[in-house]
């Protein structure tokens, strides 16, 4: 549906190749001219997808000077900041959903980003890459060494990430935090999706990055 949509919103032939597999399935999970908050949006290139497939109003952050004047390029709403020091300062209910796309790893203080999220957004949306991945269990096992992966290539001293977790850690912090999971999607090495229930040991073993849509309970 997605592809189809874009196809007929622009000049050049689009595949599902053209993106990333969670922007894809992001773009799924937003409603039709919602408001959006892309936090962490790098170049824009996700901002992009859904103002051309679901129509937003869209606004991002980044904290890198030169993503941001790539977004601003492409004639995107985005400004330099970052999750763990400006989402204060926006009001409750701000958005329709408010996305952090692999980025909550990077942060300083997860718990408080995610609350930050559905404080500000009616759904939230997060993307991770999955430390519980077997490929990543297997590296440290037989190296000893802190994992380097496809998902993962930074070494240990020049990672940005600083919390890593698995899908079964967020699932937990979800439930700490009182949140409800309202659809949760891994995606295997091949970019197949696994459908995430409560009972997720394989999810966890064979997911490579993962994707939850969340809403807060009153």
């Amino acid at each position: 549906m997605i592809v189809r949509r874009l196809n007929l919103l622009t000049r050049n032939p689009i595949t599902a190749e053209s993106y990333r597999a969670d922007y894809l399935l992001i773009a799924e999970m937003v409603s039709k001219n919602a408001r959006v908050l892309d936090i962490g949006c790098g170049d824009g290139s996700l901002l992009q997808l859904l103002s051309d497939t679901c129509e937003v109003d869209g606004r991002g952050i980044e904290i890198e000077p030169g993503k941001v004047n790539a977004c601003v390029a492409r004639g995107l709403s985005v400004i330099h900041g970052d999750a763990d020091n400006d989402l204060n300062d926006y009001p409750a209910q701000a958005f329709d959903y408010v996305i952090l796309s692999l980025t909550i790893q990077a942060t300083r203080y997860p718990r408080k980003v995610l609350e930050n999220l559905l404080r500000i957004g009616r759904y939230a949306i997060v993307s991770f890459p999955n430390f519980g991945h077997w490929e990543v269990r297997m590296n440290l096992l037989l190296s000893g060494r802190m994992p380097q992966t496809r998902n993962l290539p930074e070494t240990w001293h020049a990672t940005p990430n600083a919390h890593l977790c698995t899908i079964a850690d967020f699932s937990d912090l979800c439930e700490e935090i009182n949140v409800d999971v309202e659809k949760a999607v891994a995606f295997n090495t091949s970019g197949r999706r696994l459908l995430i229930t409560r009972f997720m040991r394989l999810q966890n073993v064979l997911g490579e990055k993962a994707v939850f849509l969340l809403k807060g309970r009153s």
